[in-house]
C-alpha cells in the first residue's frame, strides 16, 4: 500500500473531479464518437436519424426524447465514416452502447449512447450525459512499476485509499459499499461500489482498476443517487466492459 500512497498526489490531481458535476470543455468534433483512435459502428442509429430528418421535424421531436434528439445531432456527421468499422469489433457492442478502444494506451470499454465526450485536463477520456452531468465515465492512467494490481493490497485496501484520497474531495463524505476481485484473460481487476456525499448532491459510483503496459488504469462511472435505480444496470455494463490489452 505504500506504493499506492506515494502515487496519491498524481492520482488525486487527475481523478477527484469524478465526484463533482463539472461539465468540462465540451468537444463536439468527430472525436466525440470516434473515441480518438477507433471509428464506431453507428449504422443503425444513423439510418434512423437520417430517416427522421427526412420526415417533418415536429414528428421527430414527438417520437424522440430530448436525449435522442441531441445525440442524433451529434452523430449525424459520422455517416461518411461508418463503413470503416470492422464487423468483428462492431459485434462486441451492446444495444444502447457505443465502444471505445484506445489502441495506443491499450484499453476498451462501452458507454451509453447519447453521452458525449468532454475534455477535462488530466483525464485520458471522459464521456458525460448531456442532461445529467453526474452521469459519466472517465478513464485515467498513471505510470507504475508494479505489474499486478494485487501488489497494492487487497480490493478493500485499494478501494478505501482511492475513495478517500482520490475519488472524492476531502470535503465530501464517502462510503464503500463493496469491493471485489476478478480475473479476465489472466489479468487481475479490482471493482468497487461507493457513495460520495456533497452538500447539494449524492453520487453513487463504480470503479474498476487494473495494471498493464506499465500503467495504473482506473475507470469510474456513476450517477446521482436519486437516479441510481434507473441507471445501475447501464453503469454496471460500463464497468464490466472495461478491459486492458497489451500494446
Amino acid at each position: 500500500m505504500a506504493a499506492l500512497q506515494n502515487s496519491m498526489p498524481s492520482l488525486h490531481h487527475t481523478l477527484f473531479i469524478n465526484s463533482s458535476p463539472q461539465k468540462g470543455s465540451q468537444k463536439l468534433s468527430l472525436g466525440a464518437f470516434l473515441c480518438c483512435k477507433t471509428s464506431v459502428s453507428l449504422r443503425v442509429h444513423l439510418s434512423s436519424s437520417a430517416t427522421a430528418a427526412a420526415s417533418s421535424s415536429s414528428h421527430f421531436q414527438e417520437s424522440c426524447g430530448r436525449r435522442q434528439i441531441i445525440a442524433a445531432g451529434i452523430t449525424a456527421p459520422l455517416v461518411s465514416i461508418v463503413d470503416r468499422t470492422p464487423t468483428a469489433f462492431a459485434a462486441e457492442t451492446k444495444k444502447g452502447f457505443l465502444p471505445v478502444t484506445d489502441k495506443k494506451d491499450g484499453y476498451t470499454f462501452l458507454y451509453p449512447f447519447g453521452w458525449q465526450e468532454v475534455v477535462i485536463e488530466g483525464q485520458d477520456k471522459v464521456f458525460k450525459d448531456v442532461i445529467e452531468p453526474l452521469e459519466s465515465v472517465s478513464v485515467n492512467l498513471i505510470p507504475t512499476n508494479k505489474e499486478d494490481i494485487r501488489d497494492f493490497g487487497s480490493p478493500q485496501e485499494v478501494a478505501d485509499t482511492l475513495i478517500k484520497k482520490v475519488l472524492a474531495p476531502p470535503t465530501q463524505k464517502t462510503k464503500l459499499i463493496q469491493a471485489a476481485e476478478h480475473d479476465e484473460d489472466g489479468k487481475a481487476y479490482y471493482t468497487f461500489e461507493f457513495i460520495t456525499r456533497a452538500p447539494n448532491y449524492t453520487r453513487h459510483a463504480l470503479t474498476a482498476v487494473s495494471i498493464g503496459n506499465g500503467k495504473f488504469y482506473a475507470l469510474t462511472t456513476g450517477a446521482n443517487e436519486r437516479r441510481w435505480d434507473k441507471m445501475k444496470d447501464r453503469l454496471m455494463t460500463v464497468v464490466d466492459s472495461f478491459k486492458i490489452f497489451n500494446v
